[in-house]
């Protein structure tokens, strides 16, 4: 270990941290030691963004190790937050250490710092507090399978005796833990403790992986609904609690979590953890809606409280169009709760809507707002007449921001009818208050008049670069004349950093965008994967051939954001090169989601990979 007293012995200027240069490290360790609390407390905040940022580790982390071990036992209150530090600094995935990059690696750099300091630790697992022992057993288990024979031997024998005498069964549970990772074979599902026989669940499951036995799924079910209170603050694994880590065991076999799940809500769905290991469960698998949406009704009599009851019917609105048809009992649950003046209403008259229940329109008529007004558009396009007066209220009232942007998205669902509109769009336009979408949609079918004109003339020499496209592109798309919308992505296309979203906006040029091939063709080999996708997609857009656009767009298809987009691209060309076949199978039969829900999407992106996947299959 090494006292303050030493802090200026270690060139910490020439060390970085998250921020850059570490020279603020040695005011921070010297901070632990204020007798203020507050000052202390600060300083421990700073050093979990700085030498440990979400995960990541610097070289001047492994530096501080022996001042924070120091402090551990000398600087006033805050040993268990300062012994946790110490263990995340040094976690690692035990094969890490085969891999050629471990020798001059910071993590490597901190375990052997920490293997150092470990025998004046071990101290800290007799310490009177509870809190002190479960972390100074993450320090252990952290450095546990670099330690050499004796310090091992001194550290287990230690564990042990924890695991067999200590008054908190939390305790013993995570020296079970411990004494696993040192490679011990403990039986403990007989333990007369809760927290010692989920551990020991918890940890063969991690060992056999899915499909779990059904002895650990019962231990699962009935030891895992309500933690230790105490349990979130203490991490085993980088920053997740023991918590998190149980979602995640669970949430790899599907059966086995649906099963946890339903018996959790069953018992009163405690701190709502079995509705939320069912929302998990659906970002993770493929048409599970059915069952899960089951649980989310079964939970909503549990909650305690509008906000419980909320995020259930959250989660069933965000799902509910994935179902084959809501079922009366859904639905009339749904309406139950969208007729009261509770937190809950909002979801669940959005859910009634996409449930596409002819009780929710009346309900929107009486209570309309943006999301259950764009909702509405998209499941009842036939009320068109009732609708749009809302909207065009809702748009003169001064809606901005994704308010207004809803608002316009629900008039895109009518078509011509939109029209009506046109008025409040200007306006929009006028006054800036989601210009973009209201330009667009302007463009999609409004009336060609001086003001509208005008107007869009006015915003495509806006400074925003995303508004002048799109007035560029409406005023295109109503009038027929390409020259302003011609100069404007002239203009966009030199400059300089990242065009791509420029390219995508060219669609609606069409052929009349040939005079921007000589800014296209470059963009095709560009370094950016974002770039080269749309540029490609412009390329076929505007000149009709997919010869140079196809072979772009099939290198870049793959399971993530700008995959999806190629994808999307390639099917509206409506050509499969026979490579790409066994990838398309993959994504479209695949029991796992490849994709995570992105805020705001009308259409869940791994619907639409599946969708398009299985659309392009069908090619012949």
């Amino acid at each position: 270990m090494r006292s303050p007293a030493e802090l200026d012995h270690v060139p910490w200027h020439d060390l970085t941290h998250a921020y850059g240069p570490a020279a603020d490290v040695p005011e921070l360790i010297r901070a632990l030691y204020a007798a203020d609390d507050d000052t202390a407390e600060e300083a421990i905040y700073e050093l979990y963004g700085n030498i440990h940022h979400q995960g990541t580790v610097y070289p001047a982390s492994a530096p501080a190790v022996p001042f924070l071990a120091h402090a551990v036992l000398h600087a006033p209150g805050r040993r268990d937050e300062l012994l946790m530090l110490l263990a995340v600094l040094a976690d690692h995935d035990p094969e890490d250490i085969e891999s050629p990059r471990w020798p001059g690696s910071s993590v490597a750099a901190i375990c052997a710092e920490l293997v150092r300091v470990l025998p004046d630790l071990l101290p800290c697992l007799g310490d009177p507090e509870r809190g002190v022992r479960r972390a100074a057993l993450r320090v252990v288990a952290a450095a546990g399978g670099l330690l050499p024979a004796e310090v091992r031997a001194a550290a287990e024998h230690r564990v042990e005796e924890l695991y067999a005498t200590d008054p908190v069964a939390v305790v013993r549970a995570d020296a079970l833990v411990v004494l696993t990772r040192f490679g011990r074979e403990v039986e403990a599902y007989d333990s007369p403790f809760t927290e010692v026989r989920l551990a020991a669940a918890m940890l063969a499951a991690e060992r056999s992986g899915p499909p779990y036995e059904k002895r650990l799924v019962d231990i699962l079910a009935e030891d895992g609904a309500e933690p230790d209170p105490g349990t979130d603050d203490f991490p085993w694994t980088g920053t997740w609690s023991s918590d998190e880590h149980l979602t995640r065991l669970l949430t790899r076999d599907v059966d086995a979590g649906l099963s946890v799940a339903a018996r959790w809500i069953a018992a009163g769905d405690p701190g709502s953890r079995g509705s939320w290991l069912g929302a998990e469960i659906l970002e993770t698998w493929r048409d599970r809606e059915p069952e899960v949406l089951d649980l989310a009704l079964a939970a909503l009599p549990h909650q305690r409280d509008a906000r419980g009851s909320a995020r259930c019917l959250t989660t069933i609105s965000e799902w509910v169009e994935y179902l084959p048809a809501p079922s009366a009992e859904l639905r009339d649950t749904l309406h139950r709760y969208a007729r009261t003046d509770e937190e809950s209403a909002a979801p669940a008259l959005l859910a009634l809507v996409r449930s596409r229940d002819p009780r929710a329109l009346d309900l929107v008529l009486r209570n309309p707002g943006p999301e259950t007004l764009r909702a509405a558009a998209t499941a009842f396009p036939e009320a068109a007449d009732r609708l749009i007066p809302l909207v065009r209220s809702s748009l003169a009232d001064g809606a901005t921001g994704n308010e207004a942007i809803a608002l316009i998205d629900a008039l895109a669902q009518f078509g011509t009818a939109a029209r009506q509109a046109q008025p409040e769009l200007l306006d929009c336009l006028r006054t800036r208050r989601a210009a973009v979408v209201a330009a667009r949609q302007i463009g999609r079918g409004g009336v060609v008049t001086p003001e509208t004109t005008s107007l869009l003339h006015e915003a495509a020499r806006s400074t925003d670069p995303q508004l002048s496209a799109a007035a560029a592109l409406a005023h295109h798309r109503l009038t027929g004349d390409a020259d302003p919308a011609l100069r404007v992505f002239e203009g966009l296309l030199s400059a300089q950093g990242p065009v791509h979203w420029h390219l995508s906006s060219l669609r609606s040029l069409g052929s009349a965008g040939a005079a921007l091939l000589p800014l296209i063709e470059p963009l095709l080999t560009a370094r950016y994967e974002w770039t080269r996708m749309a540029a490609a997609e412009a390329h076929h857009r505007v000149t009709g051939s997919p010869e140079r656009a196809v072979p772009i767009l099939a290198a870049l298809i793959g399971s993530t954001p700008v995959g999806l987009s190629a994808l999307r691209a390639l099917a509206e060309i409506g050509q499969v090169p026979e490579e790409l076949r066994p990838t398309l199978r993959s994504f479209a039969f695949s029991p796992l989601r490849l994709l995570p829900a992105i805020p705001f999407a009308e259409v869940h992106p791994d619907e639409e990979l599946r969708t398009l996947a299985r659309s392009l299959l069908s090619l012949t």
